[in-house]
């Protein structure tokens, strides 16, 4: 194997047996009969990678695409069907909570108990020791059973663990998502440091402004194949494809994924399946969506960028003057911001019933990378009474993905100097 080379993934399978019955599976396993029923379903079909000494390498892709499953195999926490792995380096990873942890033990039992697991000596692990404290932070809980922590308190202890044995390879799966944001941070310093020392990581993870970031390199899965790899914002583009039904048209920037084209721009959003409608019913959402600044309908948006909600409204009776509306809120129901053609001092007129208008909301995206729901509506006075047409709650998400975060729910893009205080005299 080239020493450039940390991982070779060459042709990898894993491949499941579903029954439809229990009994099945049994026969099976005693070796009684041969019209035993089962469907195939290939966890991981034909996938071939490799990662260099040095990179950082990300993984994404839908839920059951295989990325978990590719991390476990790489480990040896689970055997491939078909398929070699080679690995050139000393392996630390944090898959999942909980893996390698025995959660009848004390912290400080398990520190030793995964660092003998990796290979290291009670006498280098005791060198190691104050470092892994250190960067868990978690005070005496350390003395405790591990199964009295919280969900952050054992990712804390864990990632100290896997990170500081002295790794040449490091694999993480999405467990940095449940520390809160200053562990968060602490990390990824210390994976800056990990890349400065040329050492390699490969991490799963849905947070893709993390991907666009820290990643040299970028591969995406899609149920269980390999279907893109490349530099990270090519590849994030092909990932939102992905989620909204287009991979058909990856290599094709074509008007049927624009804005403009015959089909519903709806039906090219990953809509909520949740939502809340009300309304009189004398005006109705016939159609709406979401463009980046290119103008390819998605649900995620890139931090710094231009994008549009557009929508469409028909109207059943003449109304004067109604109000088109648009809201976007955090995941936890909190009104960021939004605004309305009142606000913006447009006038809409008084269409007639039958008529159909448009509305575009075009606006940079400054909010912080994260998750967020959209929310419409057209409302108005009518007799002199306020009167809502048509709302629709949290219709279909945004993503927003961001290289750069700040405090609070959006960027004041500020411009920092900093310099001697002679020279600003």
């Amino acid at each position: 194997m080239d020493d450039q080379v940390a991982i070779r993934v060459d042709h990898l399978s894993k491949v499941y047996k579903l029954y439809d019955r229990n009994r099945d599976r049994l026969k099976e396993a005693l070796h009684l009969g041969k019209d035993i029923r089962f469907r195939e379903h290939y966890a991981l079909k034909d996938v071939s990678l490799s990662v260099r000494t040095g990179e950082t390498v990300g993984i994404i892709g839908t839920n059951g695409s295989g990325k978990s499953t590719i991390l476990k195999i790489i480990t040896g926490v689970l055997n491939p069907t078909e398929g070699e792995v080679e690995i050139n380096g000393r392996i630390s990873a944090l898959l999942e909570l909980g893996a390698g942890f025995n959660m009848e033990f004390t912290g400080i039992e398990n520190i030793y108990l995964n660092g003998t697991m990796i290979g290291f000596s009670e006498e280098e692990i005791d060198a190691k020791l104050q470092d892994i404290l250190d960067f868990a932070d978690i005070g005496d809980f350390v003395y405790q059973k591990v199964k009295t922590y919280s969900s952050g308190m054992f990712v804390r202890l864990a990632f100290a663990v896997a990170i500081n044995i002295d790794p040449e390879i490091l694999i993480v799966d999405e467990a940095l998502s449940v520390g809160d944001v200053f562990f968060q941070n602490k990390c990824y310093r210390k994976f800056e440091e990990f890349k400065q020392q040329g050492k390699t990581i490969l991490f799963v993870s849905h947070d893709l402004g993390s991907i666009s970031k820290y990643c040299d390199r970028v591969i995406l899965l899609e149920r269980g194949q390999k279907i893109g790899e490349g530099e990270p914002k090519e590849i994030i583009d092909m990932y939102k494809k992905v989620l909204v039904g287009q991979l058909d048209q990856m290599a094709d920037t074509s008007k049927s994924q624009k804005i403009g084209s015959g089909s519903r721009w709806k039906d090219k959003m990953q809509l909520n399946p949740n939502f809340d409608e009300y309304g009189s019913g004398l005006a109705e959402f016939e159609d709406y969506c979401a463009y980046d600044h290119t103008g390819a309908i998605t649900n995620t948006i890139i931090k710094g960028e231009s994008f549009t909600i557009k929508l469409k409204i028909r109207f059943f009776e003449s109304i004067q003057e109604p109000v088109f509306a648009v809201s976007i809120k955090n995941m936890q129901g909190t009104e960021i911001t939004g605004t309305n053609t009142m606000f913006e001092k447009l006038s809409t007129g008084t269409p007639n019933a039958g008529d159909v208008l448009v509305a575009t909301f075009t606006q940079d995206m400054n909010l912080q990378g994260g998750e967020y729901l959209v929310s419409l509506g057209c409302v108005g006075y009518r007799e002199g009474n306020f009167t809502v047409y048509h709302r629709l709650y949290d219709i279909f998400n945004l993503t927003v993905i961001s290289s750069k975060n700040t405090t609070g729910f959006y960027d004041m893009n500020s411009i920092v100097t900093v310099e001697t205080a002679e020279t600003a005299e």
